[in-house]
Formats: structure tokens, sequence, C-alpha cells
């Protein structure tokens, strides 16, 4: 195991948090982006933690780069090293012991390529990897070891991609996927989506992104005339795993996005550690449809390698499935949910 101060500091994370020109100036969503941390010298710092205290395992730091925003990381209660919203980032010894189904491709999603840029599971949709980068990497990631660089949109693949989508009349709807798609410009998903609404047969646009809730300022004016002008029925799944993750800043962009007539659903992972109790998951919910969000799948941990401390067994998920049926009404209660490879939908717990 390497020494805390053997993990790279940057300089980006230590820059003005009230903005990259002056106290005065509010930073654009691109400019929060830059500025979120990639250092765990600095988040600890931040966070009023003594890093040397923690299990840091800086090789998987090197291997699945640490990156928070400072938007996620300011919900993290200072002081705490059992905060659910840190464990979700932070890279720890646990993560090399790895149970022989833990693997890198858990879910079938290397078979699942149609052609580079698309995957095809399931009857009437197609979804596209449109980048591989994501404001912040979980650690419980299932594409965490997923071969990005050949397989996600270059302009030379998106050709080919959308001919794919073009030949096939039975896709109905187009994912946007990663990564996280959100973390390209307005120009760059304008243009995409432009294409897509070129396919006659193509119907529904749907978004899955985190960055609703790490990174809320990107809900932008730019991004919100995009879909609503769109001839396509967009709705945007975001990713919350704990009520704690829901700040004033992240309820206000999903009131924009559910003001631009914008559906938002939301699918969390169940987590040990971070939300595997009846308390937790009743606040998620409840919370989640205050702030106007849908809870759609609770999915069981993907075996992808590097993420076995993170895993809730079966057994567990069905007793906390019983119990919120005997706490929620059924409209509160997410589909438990977990996927296999080769199957023609996800599988119902």
């Amino acid at each position: 195991m390497k020494t805390p101060l053997d993990i790279n500091r940057n300089s980006d994370s230590m820059i003005n948090p009230a903005g990259l020109h002056g106290s005065n100036s509010i930073p654009t969503w691109q400019q929060e982006l830059a500025r979120g941390f990639s250092s765990l010298i600095d988040l600890f710092s931040f966070l009023e933690l003594d890093i040397s205290e923690f299990p840091i395992n800086a090789e998987a730091a090197r291997e699945f780069p640490f990156k928070v925003t400072r938007s996620f990381a300011s919900r993290i209660k200072k002081g705490d090293i059992n905060d659910p919203l840190l464990k979700q980032v932070l890279p720890i010894l646990a993560e090399s012991v790895n149970p022989v189904d833990f693997v890198n491709n858990p879910v079938g999603d290397l078979e699942a390529i149609a052609v580079p840029g698309v995957l095809h599971k399931y009857a009437g949709r197609a979804l596209l990897i449109v980048t591989g980068g994501c404001a912040i990497n979980c650690r419980y990631c299932f594409r965490r070891n997923f071969p990005y660089t050949d397989t996600q949109l270059s302009k030379q693949k998106r050709a080919a991609a959308l001919e794919y989508i073009r030949n096939r009349i039975d896709i109905k709807e187009v994912i946007l996927s990663g990564g996280d798609p959100l973390i390209q410009s307005n120009q760059q998903l304008g243009d995409l989506i432009k294409e897509i609404e070129g396919v006659s047969h193509v119907h529904r646009l749907r978004i899955h992104s985190r960055l609703p809730n790490v990174l809320p300022s990107r809900i932008d004016s730019g991004f919100l005339k995009i879909l609503s002008h769109s001839r396509l029925k967009s709705v945007v799944v975001v990713h919350i795993n704990h009520p704690n993750e829901l700040d004033q800043q992240v309820k206000g962009a999903v009131s924009r996005l559910r003001r631009a007539n914008i559906s938002v659903f939301n699918q969390a992972v169940l987590l040990r550690g971070v939300n595997d109790n009846v308390k937790t998951l009743t606040a998620l919910c409840e919370t989640l449809f205050d702030a106007g969000i849908l809870p759609y799948y609770l999915h069981l941990l993907d075996k992808a390698k590097g993420s076995h401390h993170f895993n809730v067994s079966v057994a567990e998920c069905k007793k906390l499935q019983d119990t919120l049926r005997s706490t929620l009404p059924g409209y509160l209660i997410p589909k438990f949910v977990t996927e296999q490879a080769g199957k023609a939908n996800k599988i119902p717990l």
C-alpha cells in the first residue's frame, strides 16, 4: 500500500471556491467541473478528516481515478468518516478483494455492442455510449473497467451508430449514457439529438446522468431549450442513492427539468453501508417524490471487479423489499431489479 503522500495532488482542486475569476463572479458548470476534487488529500482537508486514519487504496485510485465535484462534497458531513456519500467515492483497501464472480464485464455490455458506440440489449431501445467521462467516479460503477477508448462515440463512430439505428425500425427509444452524457457541451448534445430526431421511427429520448445531483448547475437554460424544442419525448433518469444527496440546488435543477415538461426518474443502487436499511430507503423514496422525481429502479449491485464490499445479499434485499411494502405506498417503491448478461430484460427480485 502506498502512503497518502504518494497520491498526486491537483492544484486545480484548490481554486477559490467562489469562482475562477474572483469572488464576485458565478462560475459556469464547466468551471465547476474543472475545479472538482481529484486529490484525496485535498478532499480530506476540505472535510476536516485525517487521511492517515483511513484505509486508502492508492493503487485502486490510479486504476480507477478518484473524482468528485465540490457540489457533491459539500453535502458530505465534515468530520464524519462514515458518511454515506463519502463511502460512495473513496477508494479503499477492500477494492482489492475480488471474488471470482466479480468481473470486468458484469452485465454483458461487451457482448451487446451492435456497432462501436451502440449497445443493443433490449427490444425497442438502443443505448449510445456518448462519452467515457463522468463528473464523479462512483466506486461501485459497473462500467469502471469498460473499454471506452474503443467504444465511445466519436465523429467517425457516430455516423455508423446513427446508420444502425436508422436501419432498425423496431428502435423507438434512444438512451444517452456513458460515462455521463451531460459532461458534453450543449452544442455537442444538441447536434447529436438533432441527428436522432432525423430518425423517424425514434419517438423517445432517455438521458441517464448523475449531473443533475452532483453538478446541478449543468441543468442550464441551453440544455433545457434543446430538450423542450425537440420533437422527441424526453426522460431524464438521475442516480441518487441517499436522501442526503438532495439539497436545494439539486431540487432546483429537478424543478427546472419538470417545468420544461421533462419526466424525471431515479435509479439507485443498493449499497452496503450506504442505503441498505429501511429507514434510509424510506427517506430516499419520500424525498425523491417530494422533489418531483419518481423512484424507478433499485438495482442490486452489478458485480464489477473492485466493488465487492458494497454487495448486499439477495436474502437481505428481499427482506428490505418486503418491509418497504408495509411502509410505503406502492407508487413510492422502486422496482428491485438485477441485470444479467444475455437476458431480454432486467430481472425483478
